[in-house]
């Protein structure tokens, strides 16, 4: 059997179908029943066995995506007087509390480790985000705010996704948080390193502002070490959480690279989020390959140049932090060549594929292969060209390893060069927290070594995704929260993310339970526990060779609509590009999702039991996680219930 499917996001690239349930040359059965029974009996009966699926262990913040995905798609049941839309919000918002941005700019590694990979395509597990985070600005929800407040204070100093998740996370839990950001607004890299036709404002605002409404406190224009000390800081606050981020841009490392127009990535997105930077100029050349580099190049595509610039109105002046003239907003504008360069092959940069090839579209020339080596500059001082030379890079043992080779130089000219290649801390006022590396050293609570109450986390331990900043930051607001009840900082668990929780789901539905009165092993009677139920979420993710792939049929994934230009449509277009799901599309995606690791209702297990042991729990009796039961009477452990379940949530374990 074959098909084809598209394969990245969005896009309409197409790929073979990869699941067939035999292979050819196939033609042995595999016997499983010498290890179950034992003569004419079985000691191997069916066992309920929640795993994460591999989009959980995938996701930096640790969202429930099978949870949010199953209330979508109707399986999990919001209680009475509350929507779905709003139910699955507040699932997916009790790890991440952006839910708009990230739908929009997270690159997403859940979809790279979803086991529906191996049936045809991933789940647009990005896309319903997306979808959720746009009703809940639409319709204006709110967060609960706690019923009571601890009295302890608590200082967020960096108002980027770090600090705003850590922010979120002590005020759900009853602390009085104040954030201290150096800049006018909130939002770090989020608003400052990322271009608005990526993430709107609007959108930007209303998310930060859900968190503030929960009575977060802010200091603005502030620097910690500078306006008020660190000392200070610990003699008023119970506890502190360090989101510094890495917002100081690493110049390229050649000859050269200290011309006038040579500069960061970090300054120019600034600039040009502060409106401050207007045009470009004719050539524009990107070292990078990474998300950043693609938003600098994007960026300077729309950008584009103008003719008879004023010297004061160079690009590089306006990124230094000097006010323009209005002559670009006079002026007509024309394209900007822009090139980018990494030193990775095209199909081998970190950079989103998506991004990668909306870039192209656009006219971007994108040249792999290429390490620069020096900066032409002319009698003025400014840079012409930028130095390449063609190279074979591969990571070794978690270091980049370069090979140039010789006699491949080439120059490529330049008005403008911008370095995306890194980022790092800026320690001004705070320097005895660097490590030495440009970092701060954490354990594995992210509380900060020899400083008890201090904890940290985002760029400050390494650049990463804004989305390992916002898991940083809830897995910190965890470890405050234990320190300020004077509670020891006990070992996070292996797979550290949200997940279902049965117990909770039943006792939400009214089910309650009696005292547990040992021994109850092998009972499906005894209401003291949930019937041979074990939670396994914390240490185990299920890969796809443990569940019944032939039972899901080839469905094309539903696609965001997604506004592609071309070079000349780019030219000063500043609107949104990715357009969300409409409502059917986000429960028609849902549905594609396999459950994996949790029962989704299928009836499988009791249409093929041949005993009639596997039944369906009594309706009063049932919810999500607790639809099937097994009557160990008439079970003979024949080993089919667990065969045909598609997620491989029921495992033949009992009795060992």
């Amino acid at each position: 059997m074959s098909a084809t499917n598209p394969s990245s996001p969005d896009s309409g690239t197409v790929r073979s179908l990869t699941f067939r349930r035999f292979k050819d040359g196939d033609n042995k059965v595999k016997s499983w029943q010498k290890a179950i029974f034992d003569a004419d009996h079985s000691h191997k009966c069916p066992t309920y066995i929640q795993s994460t699926p591999p989009c959980q262990g995938s996701c930096p913040a640790g969202e429930d995506i099978r949870g949010y995905l199953n209330i979508v798609r109707g399986v999990e049941k919001p209680p009475s007087g509350m929507n779905w839309q709003e139910y699955a919000f507040r699932r997916l918002t009790e790890a991440n509390p952006f839910p708009a941005v990230m739908g929009r700019v997270c690159p997403a590694p859940c979809e790279s480790g979803c086991n529906r990979n191996q049936v045809e395509d991933f789940v647009g597990i990005n896309s319903v985000e997306h979808f959720l985070g746009e009703y809940a600005v639409k319709n204006k929800l709110a967060y609960r705010k706690p019923e009571t407040q601890s009295g302890k204070k608590v200082a967020v100093i960096g108002g980027g996704p770090a600090g705003l998740s850590a922010a979120y996370q002590l005020a759900l839990k009853g602390h009085d948080v104040t954030i201290f950001d150096e800049r006018a607004e909130l939002g770090g890299m989020m608003r400052y390193g990322i271009p608005g036709f990526r993430t709107p404002r609007d959108i930007l605002d209303a998310e930060i502002q859900r968190i503030l409404d929960l009575g977060v406190k802010t200091r603005m224009n502030c620097r910690i070490g500078t306006d008020i000390s660190m000392a200070q800081i610990r003699a008023d606050y119970d506890a502190v959480f360090l989101g510094l981020g890495a917002q100081a841009g690493r110049a390229l490392p050649v000859d050269g690279a200290d011309a006038p127009n040579c500069v960061t990535a970090t300054a120019f997105l600034k600039a040009f989020n502060d409106g401050r930077l207007r045009h470009v100029g004719k050539r524009v050349v990107v070292v990078g390959g990474g998300d950043t580099s693609i938003d600098v190049a994007t960026v300077a595509r729309r950008l584009g140049h103008i003719d008879k610039i004023h010297e004061a109105d160079r690009p590089e002046h306006a990124i230094a932090g000097h006010v323009a003239h209005d002559v670009a907003t006079v002026s007509a504008r024309q394209g900007a060549e822009v090139t980018l360069t990494s030193v990775f092959a095209v199909d081998k940069m970190q950079a989103n594929k998506h991004e990668i090839e909306q870039a192209q579209a656009e006219g971007i020339a994108i040249r792999g292969g290429m390490a620069p080596v020096g900066v032409v500059r002319g009698p003025d001082g400014r840079a012409t060209a930028l130095r390449v030379v063609q190279c074979e890079a591969r990571m070794s043992g978690g270091r980049l390893e370069i090979k140039n080779i010789e006699g491949t130089e080439e120059d490529i000219p330049a008005d403008l060069i911008v370095s995306a290649i890194g980022q790092a801390v800026d320690f001004t006022g705070l320097e005895d927290f660097n490590n030495g590396k440009g970092a701060i050293n954490s354990d594995k609570n992210y509380q900060v070594q020899g400083q008890a109450g201090v904890f940290v986390g985002g760029d400050v331990i390494r650049p990463h995704l804004l989305t390992t900043a916002i898991g940083h930051g809830a897995i910190a607001a965890d470890g405050i929260d234990r320190f300020l009840q004077n509670e020891p900082l006990e070992k996070r668990p292996k797979i550290d993310v949200h997940a279902f929780d049965l117990k909770r789901k039943m006792i939400e539905k009214g089910y309650t339970f009696s005292e547990v009165h040992e021994p109850i092993r092998g009972t499906f009677q005894n209401t003291a526990a949930i019937h041979n139920f074990d939670d396994r979420s914390d240490r185990y993710v299920i890969s796809h060779k443990e569940l019944f792939l032939g039972h899901f049929p080839y469905t094309e994934r539903n696609r965001r609509g997604v506004v592609t230009l071309n070079a000349e449509q780019a030219l000063n277009n500043f609107e949104e590009r990715l357009q969300p799901l409409l409502e059917a599309q986000a429960q028609a995606e849902a549905k594609r999702c396999m459950s994996c690791g949790q029962c989704f209702e299928c009836d499988n297990c009791v249409v093929y039991c041949p005993q009639t042991a596997v039944f369906k729990v009594p309706k009063a009796k049932s919810t999500t996680g607790r639809y099937v039961d097994t009557n160990y009477n008439k079970c003979i452990g024949c080993h089919i219930c667990a065969d045909v379940c598609p997620t491989g949530y029921i495992q033949m374990g009992l009795g060992d």
